[in-house]
This record gives C-alpha cells, sequence and structure tokens, in this order.
C-alpha cells in the first residue's frame, strides 16, 4: 500500500496562509495539493481523495458576519456529507486561526461528547472579539495536556508560537459546557505563563494580557473532538517551522538545531495516517 499522505489545503475567499500550510506538510513528508473551496463544492473534487485536510488561517469572505461565520456555513451546508465521512474514516482535520474559527461554526467543533457518535454539526461554542478590542499580533507561550486524545499534539509538552487574530476568545454557554471538555481532556492546548516551569503551566483562571492575548475562558488556545482526528487552535504553528523564524533567534545557540516548533503537529498527523496502514 500507498505510503503517500495526501493532504487537502483549502484556498480561496480570503484564506491566504494556504501555502504556508501546504509547505510545512510537504516538509514532514506529506504530499499537499491546495483545492479551491468551490471545487469540492461544485463537485470537481472530492475530500474522499484525501488523507488530511487542513483549514487555513486568514480573512476568509472578509470575516463578514463574524469570523469564520461564512466559511463554516458553506462547509456545513455544502460539504455537510463529506465531512461527517471523512472524521468516520478516521482521517485527521486541523483548522489554524481562521480555520478553528470555521471548524467550531461548523459544529466539527467541539463535536459530540461521545467519540462514537457520527459529527452532528450542530454549533456548541464560538470564538469571539479579543478581551483588548483589537487585533493582535504577538508570540504566546502555549501547553499542551498529555492527556488529551487528540493525535496532533502528541508527545508535545510547550511551544512558542505567534497569534494573529482579532476574534480569538473562545467562549462556550456555560462553565458546565467547559467542564465536560475539561474532563475529557478535549482543552487540547491553553495559553501559560511562560515563567512558569514546563508541564505545570496549566490554569483555569485567566491570565492577564499579553500572556492571554484575547481573553479566553480557561485560556484555551485550542481544543480536539472526541475522536482526537479533529483539532483546532488560533495560534499559527505553521509559521514556527524554523528556529530562525523566532524573534529572539539571533540570542539562542541553535547549532544544527534548526527545526522549529510548529513543525512536530504537522508531522505527528502525517506520522498518524501511515500508522493507521
Amino acid at each position: 500500500m500507498s505510503q503517500e499522505v495526501k493532504v487537502c489545503v483549502l484556498f480561496g475567499f480570503g484564506i491566504n496562509c494556504d501555502r504556508e500550510t501546504a509547505a510545512v506538510f510537504e516538509m514532514v513528508g506529506g504530499v499537499s495539493e491546495r483545492v479551491h473551496v468551490n471545487r469540492l463544492v461544485q463537485g470537481e473534487r472530492t475530500l474522499s481523495e484525501f488523507d488530511i485536510l487542513a483549514v487555513p488561517g486568514g480573512f476568509s469572505f472578509g470575516d463578514h458576519l463574524g469570523s469564520g461565520r461564512l466559511l463554516g456555513n458553506r462547509l456545513r451546508f455544502a460539504l455537510r456529507e463529506q465531512l461527517q465521512q471523512f472524521v468516520t474514516d478516521g482521517k485527521p482535520i486541523i483548522g489554524i486561526c481562521n480555520g478553528f474559527q470555521a471548524l467550531v461554526k461548523t459544529g466539527l467543533l467541539p463535536g459530540p461528547a461521545d467519540a462514537s457518535l457520527e459529527p452532528d454539526l450542530i454549533q456548541r461554542a464560538s470564538l469571539t472579539l479579543n478581551n483588548t478590542g483589537r487585533y493582535e499580533d504577538r508570540w504566546v507561550t502555549l501547553e499542551f495536556d498529555p492527556h488529551s486524545p487528540c493525535i496532533w499534539t502528541k508527545n508535545i509538552q510547550r511551544i512558542e508560537c505567534p497569534v494573529r487574530h482579532g476574534e480569538g476568545r473562545f467562549v462556550m454557554p456555560t462553565e458546565q459546557d467547559l467542564d465536560n471538555l475539561d474532563n475529557n481532556h478535549l482543552l487540547t492546548v491553553r495559553y501559560v505563563d511562560p515563567t512558569t516551569p514546563a508541564g505545570e503551566g496549566i490554569q483555569d483562571e485567566l491570565l492577564s494580557f499579553p500572556m492571554s492575548p484575547n481573553g479566553s475562558m480557561r485560556n484555551i488556545a485550542g481544543i480536539c473532538d472526541a475522536t482526537g482526528l479533529v483539532f483546532g487552535l488560533m495560534p499559527h504553528p505553521e509559521a514556527f517551522y524554523s528556529m530562525w523564524l523566532h524573534p529572539e533567534h539571533t540570542s539562542m545557540d541553535l547549532g544544527e538545531n534548526w527545526e522549529g516548533e510548529g513543525l512536530q503537529i504537522f508531522r505527528n498527523a502525517v506520522e498518524y495516517v501511515r500508522s493507521q496502514r
């Protein structure tokens, strides 16, 4: 059986991080193809041709009616059965920044509480305006739940990563909703204080700005669904594929270690697909 891992990277309608996202999958052994959303909607291509789906960042549909709302609706209504089948077939999906917003608004994230259930595409959460009331473009520190079922974040504890968004505050209707996700380790990645020891940074109490760049409930930076296949986050790991992109790289002793911390997320997905064959 072929070991080629085919990655569908969506583009069009203001998505603007598609080339970077396609490139990082290629760097870790995937075979990326940028596919315009309309080609899927019109039936010229199908998601079944691919092993991984990536919804990159940008400003889809100009963020009219809210970030990710129109793209989310387009995916939810035009590709409903294909998206459900993709997850049912055990194939990974990632949404980054605007892509995370779109996955939340399709209802793929956080999805049903039971991993055995088919994705129902019911919206249960949202991403809304940053507490600062403005667009934030800065580096943050992220820590990952080691018990999360997320296949994308396996063996990753803490990384630095850039954010660039105006609507990144993750919210849910009730604290009980968040408790349910937390109890199932679906609050996969959180903003943390960089001065805390690695592995001890995750906390529910809201961090001050700029450690939390948006005021997300429980400092949530990203979540996964109960299957661990669908993952979304506001920070941009594809923008940290090389240590030379770190703002303090000139003061670091990098040696031969050029690989950026964000690259492992994409490698995990490619290796997961190969492991299932």
